[in-house]
């Protein structure tokens, strides 16, 4: 997860009335007037509450006939809050991938030319991490690239940027939202 999501999902939560919603649809769905009954509230301040609930991806909704029912998605809640206990207190990714410098390297000098050319991206997951990893050392942190950007950044080592793309994506080196790509810090990549 991103660093600037991570704080937005906490400033999100961190009103009472969210958290009293979250509470109430963890014994199961409800529509927007059971929610305002339970919680003495007005509909529009809880259609205000789960619009920011909804941003955040914490709760879904299925409608039926004109009725909108509000669900707890537990998975997104469970990942995103733990996010910020993985940040602290587990170990870095960089001293996971000291101790295999070894075959870091070996990965690193089968897969790459030397004058740094990708020669193909590897099947195997674990080595395809280790070439990604290696790939993103020239982005910043904190920094929003445009999709052009990214691509004639890859495209120095691969001409086929677009796999690269999506593969730095789906294994958390980078988070895309609307065309913009910004790099994840380490301790959230794959």
């Amino acid at each position: 997860m991103q660093l600037s999501r991570l704080v937005h999902f906490h400033k999100t939560l961190g009103d009472p009335t969210r958290i009293r919603i979250l509470a109430l649809l963890r014994e199961g769905p409800l529509h927007g007037q059971a929610i305002a009954g339970k919680l003495g509230l007005k509909p529009p301040t809880i259609t205000h509450h789960m619009t920011k609930l909804r941003e955040i991806g914490v709760i879904t909704e299925r409608r039926e006939k004109n009725t909108i029912y509000f669900s707890l998605n537990t998975k997104k809640l469970e990942y995103s809050a733990s996010a910020i206990i993985k940040l602290v207190t587990n170990p870095t990714r960089n001293e996971e991938i000291k101790a295999n410098e070894e075959e870091r390297h070996k990965v690193l000098s089968n897969f790459f030319t030397p004058t740094g050319a990708l020669i193909s991206i590897p099947a195997q997951r674990k080595k395809r991490l280790i070439v990604l990893e290696h790939i993103v050392k020239g982005l910043k942190v904190g920094v929003v690239y445009d999709e052009k950007e990214i691509n004639d950044y890859l495209k120095q080592f691969h001409e086929d940027y677009a796999t690269l793309r999506r593969e730095l994506v789906m294994n958390h080196f980078m988070f895309r939202d609307k065309n913009q790509y910004e790099l994840n810090p380490p301790e959230f990549w794959a």
